[in-house]
C-alpha cells in the first residue's frame, strides 16, 4: 500500500483538520453566541486573521496526504482514500466560497453597523462551518479505515500460510 510516513501523514493532517473544525463547532461557535455582537465580530475577525494561513496550510496538507495515500493504495483502499481526499477538498471549497466571503462581511461589521439580516448571515456561516466540519470528520474516519482497517496487503500475504505449506509429519524423500 504505502510507506509508514505516507500513512502517518494521511492520518495526522486530516485528523488535525477535523479536530480544529470540530473544536470550533463545539466550543468557539457556542462561545460566540454568548458574547455581545461587537465582541463576537472583533474576536471573529482576529481569529480568522490568525486562522487563515494555518488552516489553509492544514487543508492543503490534508488534501495532499490523502491524495498520495490514494495513489499509493490499491483496490478498495484506493477508492476510500480518494473519497477522503475529495471530502477534504470539499471542506476547502466550502471554506473558500462559503465561510471566507462571510468572514469578510464580519470584518466590516466589526468597525461599522451590521445589516438588518446579520442573524441570517451568521446562521449561513454556521451552516457552512458544520458542513466543512462534517466533511473533515468523515474524511478522517475514511483515512483511519484505510490505514487501520486494511493494514498493508504485503503483511497479509507474507504471514499467511496455506495448509499445503504446513509440514504433515511424514518423512519424504525430499526431507531425508
Amino acid at each position: 500500500m504505502s510507506s509508514k510516513s505516507v500513512r502517518a501523514a494521511a492520518v495526522l493532517f486530516p485528523g488535525l483538520l477535523a479536530g480544529a473544525f470540530g473544536y470550533g463547532a463545539v466550543n468557539v461557535l457556542y462561545a460566540f453566541r454568548e458574547v455581545p455582537l461587537d465582541v463576537r465580530f472583533t474576536f471573529h475577525t482576529a481569529l480568522m486573521r490568525v486562522n487563515g494561513p494555518v488552516m489553509q496550510s492544514l487543508m492543503g496538507l490534508a488534501i495532499l496526504s490523502t491524495l498520495i495515500l490514494a495513489i499509493r493504495s490499491k483496490s478498495s483502499p484506493r477508492w476510500i482514500a480518494a473519497s477522503a481526499s475529495a471530502l477534504t477538498f470539499l471542506s476547502f471549497l466550502v471554506t473558500r466560497f462559503g465561510n471566507v466571503p462571510i468572514n469578510q462581511q464580519i470584518k466590516r461589521w466589526a468597525v461599522s453597523t451590521p445589516p438588518g439580516d446579520y442573524a441570517d448571515i451568521l446562521r449561513r456561516w454556521e451552516l457552512f462551518h458544520f458542513t466543512r466540519t462534517g466533511c473533515a470528520i468523515i474524511a478522517f474516519i475514511l483515512v483511519i479505515t484505510v490505514v487501520v482497517g486494511f493494514g498493508r496487503p504485503e503483511d497479509a500475504t507474507t504471514h499467511t500460510r496455506s495448509a499445503a505449506d504446513e509440514p504433515s509429519g511424514e518423512v519424504t524423500a525430499a526431507t531425508r
